[in-house]
């Protein structure tokens, strides 16, 4: 049984070989490690500093060629494109922005750019658009219901490099039929928070009818550029929209079925129906007021279950366990903070707590993240075969 095969009989509801295993990410530092030389995968500030620079090519060497390596030395089950994979930024002729000092950069709509030491990413720190406006889209200043009225449905996504679909064509064909693929889509509704949390918290109560306006255009972008973005050779896609901070839902369960429920509904059933593929929802935080209404929309596999936010693996199974796939299991805290040893005794726990009567999948509760320990890494991986035959 290959693993392709071996994922595919987990989410048809029946026993593999063994357990499947895979992550929904894993950043360059421990990418570095396993192929053995510098990556752009997952390096989103030398990526975005490499794009700025017009050095476009170098980058889509790197994702084309070390996707490749590093699954084929990895040999997990599932390979997962998140967007510092494959999607490469279509050239502009708008100036990069300009460098203040080693860490910092502005550029002219006076958006301030800074390197995290902690995410080694570059995140905007000061966005001069975004604290005056309510909400943007595809670069559309958008306020009132007319305003999304007048958007124009797109077919095919904004700003991106012809040559990112060469990208995933070669990876996938590549893997095709020997690892299950999850690939790309039109995007997800999830909860519509126009202008940031803040803004976005008091737009559902002061600014309903724009909310439900701009909530049937993101429906129908999405289910068009699905036509562009879902590959024929992906089995599953994913969507990873946070619905809960660790205490608890962004909203509440009968506030997302008012507003949000039929959208997301009709955008599972159009990936579904339209094009034949799985859905898996990635969902960080408290999300147990949530499980039976991802249930109802029809997701087949939640991926995260983060042990820190109060989601306990073994509540969650006997609550869902037989309706959906479970992905997940290892606190990505203790493989970037923790010890061998108590990666090995979680990776026991979750099997244990999940992997009878199948629909299970071993992983960490997020991904493998930037500053992760490569031993502790390792050793999960290796405490996984010795405990993962059905």
């Amino acid at each position: 049984m290959n693993s392709n095969q071996r994922v595919a009989k987990v989410f048809a509801g029946e026993l593999p070989d063994r357990v499947p295993i895979g992550e929904f990410a894993i950043d360059f530092d421990t990418i570095e490690k396993i192929i053995g030389r510098p990556t752009y995968l997952r390096a989103k500030a030398k990526s975005k500093v490499a794009f700025w620079e017009n050095r476009h090519d170098e980058v889509i060497e790197s994702y084309t060629k070390d996707h490749i390596e590093l699954h084929e030395k990895l040999g997990f089950d599932i390979i997962n494109f998140p967007m510092a994979t494959w999607a490469i930024p279509a050239p502009t002729d708008v100036p990069p922005p300009k460098k203040l000092n080693a860490n910092t950069w502005e550029d002219r709509e006076g958006r301030v750019f800074k390197y995290s030491e902690i995410t080694y990413d570059v995140v905007c720190v000061k966005d001069p658009i975004a604290e005056k406006t309510l909400y943007t889209m595809d670069h559309e200043v958008l306020a009132e219901v007319e305003d999304v009225d007048r958007m124009l449905l797109p077919d095919e996504p904004a700003g991106i490099d012809p040559r990112s679909w060469e990208i995933l064509d070669t990876v996938i064909e590549y893997f095709a039929g020997r690892k299950f693929i999850i690939g790309p889509s039109g995007g997800e509704i999830g909860i519509v928070l126009q202008g940031g949390m803040e803004q976005g918290m008091m737009a559902l109560i002061t600014k309903r009818d724009f909310i439900e306006s701009a909530t049937k255009y993101l429906l129908e972008k999405q289910n068009r550029l699905d036509r562009k973005m879902i590959h024929p050779k992906s089995d599953a896609i994913i969507w990873g929209a946070d619905f809960a901070f660790n205490s608890g839902g962004f909203i509440s369960p009968q506030m997302f079925r008012d507003l949000f429920f039929a959208a997301n509904k009709a955008r599972v059933d159009n990936v579904k129906e339209q094009h034949g593929k799985y859905v898996v929802k990635h969902c960080c935080g408290n999300v147990n007021q949530f499980l039976d209404l991802f249930v109802e929309l029809g997701y087949d596999c939640y991926q995260s279950i983060q042990q820190s936010a109060g989601m306990d693996l073994g509540d969650v199974k006997q609550r869902i366990g037989d309706k959906m796939v479970l992905w997940g299991g290892v606190p990505v805290e203790l493989i970037i903070g923790g010890t061998m040893d108590e990666v090995r005794r979680e990776v026991r726990t979750a099997m244990d707590k999940a992997k009878d009567n199948g629909r299970f999948i071993m992983g960490t509760t997020h991904t493998i993240a930037v500053g992760s320990n490569y031993d502790n890494f390792m050793a999960m991986v290796d405490e996984y075969h010795q405990c993962c035959d059905y």
